[in-house]
């Protein structure tokens, strides 16, 4: 295929990935991007963001600057977010300016420059706690975990009778329990890119993204994927931090992945209309992967921090089924696990980090924000 893609917030981790991936395809390939502090330190558009790649520095809240975008565009890719459950919750109104309000920007705009197609980035995030079985094998939807407390005894949910849970792959019908103000920004995103395309003619696509990881990641935005949290320590010498005990499990998977299915979200003829996770099939606990990631760096020396609390919004366990993307898109996850960390050790070992993570702790905790 080609045409013209539009990259909002595409200066980013997974734009970046993105853009080479749609090159590659024959697109041609515009980014729009604020190039914001916490993610860009510098200010400077990063050095592998594609030469071929056309670069638009604006806010996705300007509309002057998003029209001028969207010309000649046949596509577009919405990435531009505010990024992190923990800050949403006392950065608000940052976070939904720039995550609800800049995508009302774009659609208003897209009215006067359609497109064929839009695939918008949401989140893992809005499922809240995912998908469980009661001891009686019943499904649970709304699994909740009630006041948490310093180093209780357990953190997994439980039924009214005080039963434990089993939590098993969450599916896209999973009905979402939004837990953080980011969440509902995410969940906001992706309603309003379907309830907004299709009036006017375009096809619209959402990515529930799962964890993503990989090179590229900002290391110093101490909000950003856990993998590169836990990574800006290792680099600093510095102990990871777990929250909880460490047993709570996610799905990684590796943003080349991940960029590959969003090319796919933007060919695919089944894709219109569909909201598909994005993951790689596979749980994890946070304390292996930690574990796994100090190991690939040469840091087994290290140990994590366990730090026993709870933060508002974190939920105790949220992985992907994967089914949908896979009969629907014909999307697979690749990417082997230990080689994707390997790959990301790779690039480390030529990266400098600042640590923020101990300071981010420090304003979630002066703020009541964790347990």
């Amino acid at each position: 295929m080609s045409g013209k893609v539009l990259i909002t917030g595409g200066a980013g981790f997974i734009g970046r990935h993105l853009s080479r991936e749609l090159l590659k395809r024959g697109y041609e390939v515009r980014v729009l991007d604020a190039l914001i502090e916490q993610v860009h330190p510098d200010g400077a558009p990063p050095a592998d963001l594609p030469k071929e790649a056309e670069l638009i520095r604006g806010d996705v809240r300007d509309g002057e600057v998003v029209a001028l975008a969207l010309r000649g565009a046949s596509h577009v890719v919405h990435l531009a977010a505010e990024v992190g459950v923990g800050q949403s919750m006392y950065e608000v109104e940052r976070y939904t300016s720039t995550n609800d309000c800049g995508t009302a920007v774009l659609m208003e705009r897209l009215i006067d420059n359609p497109v064929k197609r839009i695939v918008t980035a949401s989140s893992m995030s809005i499922y809240g706690e995912g998908l469980y079985f009661d001891p009686d094998g019943k499904l649970v939807e709304d699994a909740g975990r009630g006041v948490l407390r310093d180093s209780q005894s357990s953190w997994d949910p439980v039924d009214a009778q005080g039963r434990p849970l089993t939590p098993v792959a969450t599916p896209e019908w999973k009905r979402p329990n939004l837990s953080s103000v980011y969440a509902l920004n995410k969940y906001v995103q992706e309603r309003m890119t379907h309830i907004m395309a299709s009036p006017y003619g375009i096809e619209s696509t959402c990515l529930r993204l799962f964890n993503v990881y990989g090179p590229g990641q900002a290391l110093s935005n101490p909000y950003t994927g856990v993998l590169a949290i836990f990574a800006a320590r290792l680099m600093n010498g510095q102990a990871p931090m777990i929250f909880e005990d460490g047993e709570q499990r996610r799905d990684f998977v590796h943003v080349s992945d991940v960029a590959r299915a969003f090319a796919e979200a933007l060919e695919h003829p089944a894709a219109p209309g569909g909201t598909f996770n994005i993951g790689s099939g596979n749980d994890r606990s946070v304390k292996e992967v930690s574990e796994a990631l100090a190991q690939a760096m040469g840091k087994n020396s290290i140990e994590a921090e366990i730090v026993g609390k709870a933060r508002t919004g974190d939920i105790r366990h949220c992985y992907c089924d994967v089914t949908l993307a896979r009969e629907t898109l014909g999307f697979e996850a690749q990417q082997d696990f230990g080689e994707g960390l390997a790959n990301l050790a790779e690039w480390l070992a030529g990266q400098t980090a600042e640590d923020r993570a101990g300071k981010a702790r420090e304003e979630l905790e002066a703020r009541g924000l964790v347990a």
